[in-house]
């Protein structure tokens, strides 16, 4: 990871584009939803219903767990059900989405830093990277490299200060399925394009006021900076 900042004229493109991971360049949604039963039935002894879970995808697990316990060492009991079932189950669920790979590829050939910024932790970021092989980045930010996750704008500000681009903030995109994830790219001061493949709808998505919504990564591709 890491070719560093690209200097010189750059006003037509991007300087960089971060993308979020699951349910934006990882087709992770089932695997998700899958661990999430497999962990209320555990601990809670019943089903619920997958859209409880669904709103909080893409918040980091401790914060989705929090939800449904008061109680902070079993919210850690929870996690860890989570987190050990995941790993039995994941490398069998993953894949990135169709275009995914080749949209990388596309933004890499016309100078542009390409990154991950995700609430997965870095583990499992890794294996659900690699599963999908998208190991070449140029940033990767996972929730255990930060404070605050989203939808705290910290895990984007952190990937700008790690390419050199605190300053050109304006200049890069942060594509997400999430609501969470345009909350904290819009607070970062970057570009947002919410990504309609994932679990989210359109309209959930236009209550943050992203820049962008788009419907494929073909479209990703023919975004450019606007604006001041």
């Amino acid at each position: 990871m890491g070719r560093g900042p690209v200097t010189g004229e750059r006003s037509w493109d991007w300087r960089a584009v971060l993308f979020d991971l699951d349910g934006t360049l990882a087709d992770t949604v089932p695997l998700i939803l899958l661990c999430y039963r497999h962990t209320m039935m555990r601990h809670l002894g019943r089903d619920l219903p997958d859209e409880l879970w669904i709103r909080k995808i893409g918040l980091p697990l401790r914060v989705s767990m929090a939800e449904f316990t008061a109680d902070p060492a079993e919210v850690e009991r929870m996690i860890t059900t989570y987190t050990e079932f995941q790993k039995t189950v994941h490398d069998d669920m993953v894949g990135s989405f169709p275009h995914a790979l080749d949209t990388l590829s596309a933004l890499r050939s016309r100078g542009v830093l390409v990154g991950v910024v995700t609430s997965k932790g870095r583990e499992m970021a890794g294996r659900t990277l690699a599963c999908c092989g998208l190991v070449d980045l140029d940033v990767l930010v996972t929730v255990d490299d930060v404070v605050h996750g989203k939808p705290d704008p910290e895990p984007v500000t952190e990937a700008l200060t790690r390419l050199g681009l605190e300053g050109s903030a304006r200049e890069v995109l942060f594509v997400g399925d999430s609501t969470y994830d345009m909350v904290a790219g819009r607070d970062a001061g970057v570009r947002t394009a919410g990504a309609l493949w994932g679990p989210y709808s359109r309209a959930d998505l236009e209550m943050t006021q992203p820049d962008y919504v788009v419907a494929d990564f073909a479209s990703v591709l023919t975004l450019r900076p606007h604006g001041p």
